[in-house]
C-alpha cells in the first residue's frame, strides 16, 4: 500500500519544482553569455553598414555567426531599453539579490565594455547610467569641491569595464544589499587628464527592488 505521507510529500516536492521552474524562464542567466568570434565585427559590418537600420542587422547576425536564442533575445531586449544601442552578454555572475551582467557594446567608438545589474526590480539596471548616480552628495562634498581646484572641468565618466573585476558587494540595511562601484573622474574630454575615481554604492532592498545610488567618496588624483 502506497504510503500517504509520503505520496503527499513527493507531490508537494514535484509541485515546488514546476513552481521554480515556470518563474525561472524570466530571470537573465549564463545562458544569455555568448562569446563574440573575432570575424564577427567585420562580418557583421560587411553585411549591414548599408543597412538602414544596423543595429536590427547587426542583432541579425549574432544567430548566424552561432549566439544561442537566449543571447541574441536578450541583446534585442537590451537594444529596445537602450534606445537602439547594441549590448552583448560577454560575462555573468550569480550574486543576488541583482547579477551581474558584463556587456560588450560593438559599435562604440570609447567604452566598448559595460555592466549591468540584471534579476533585480527593474530587471535590468545600467550600472553606467550616470544619471542614476547622486551626483548633487558628490558635488556637495569637500572632496569634489577640493578637486575642482585642481582640475576646473572634472565630471564623472562611465566606467570602461573589462569583464574581469566584479564589484564588491555588502549587506545594506534591512537585509538588502549594496553593489560598490568606481567612475573615472576625468578633467573634460576622453584623453584628458585623469583625477581619480568617485565611488557610488548601488543599493536593493531585501525583496530585489533598486533604491537608488549612495556617493561614499573619491579616491586621490594618480601622481
Amino acid at each position: 500500500m502506497r504510503n500517504p505521507l509520503r505520496f503527499l510529500l513527493a507531490v508537494c516536492l514535484a509541485g515546488c519544482a514546476l513552481a521554480q521552474s515556470q518563474s525561472d524562464p524570466g530571470k537573465i542567466g549564463a545562458s544569455a553569455v555568448w562569446q563574440i568570434p573575432q570575424q564577427f565585427l567585420g562580418n557583421a559590418h560587411a553585411a549591414c553598414d548599408q543597412s538602414s537600420g544596423i543595429g536590427e542587422c547587426v542583432i541579425n547576425q549574432m544567430a548566424k555567426a552561432g549566439a544561442s536564442a537566449d543571447a541574441v533575445g536578450f541583446t534585442r531586449e537590451l537594444y529596445k531599453q537602450s534606445h537602439g544601442e547594441v549590448g552583448i552578454m560577454t560575462g555573468f555572475q550569480a550574486v543576488g539579490p541583482a547579477d551581474f551582467a558584463w556587456i560588450t557594446y560593438p559599435l562604440r567608438a570609447n567604452t566598448n565594455y559595460g555592466l549591468l545589474l540584471v534579476n533585480g526590480h527593474p530587471a535590468i539596471v545600467n550600472v553606467e547610467d550616470l544619471k542614476l548616480l547622486d551626483r548633487k552628495a558628490m558635488e556637495q562634498s569637500f572632496q569634489f569641491r577640493d578637486l575642482k581646484g585642481q582640475f576646473p572641468k572634472v565630471d564623472v565618466w562611465p566606467g570602461d569595464r573589462d569583464g574581469k573585476t566584479w564589484p564588491n558587494s555588502q549587506a545594506g540595511p534591512n537585509g538588502g544589499k549594496q553593489f560598490v562601484v568606481s567612475y573615472p573622474l576625468i578633467n573634460g574630454c576622453h584623453a584628458c587628464a585623469r583625477a581619480g575615481f568617485a565611488i557610488f554604492s548601488w543599493n536593493f532592498d531585501a525583496q530585489e527592488k533598486f533604491l537608488g545610488t549612495s556617493f561614499m567618496g573619491l579616491t586621490p588624483p594618480p601622481l
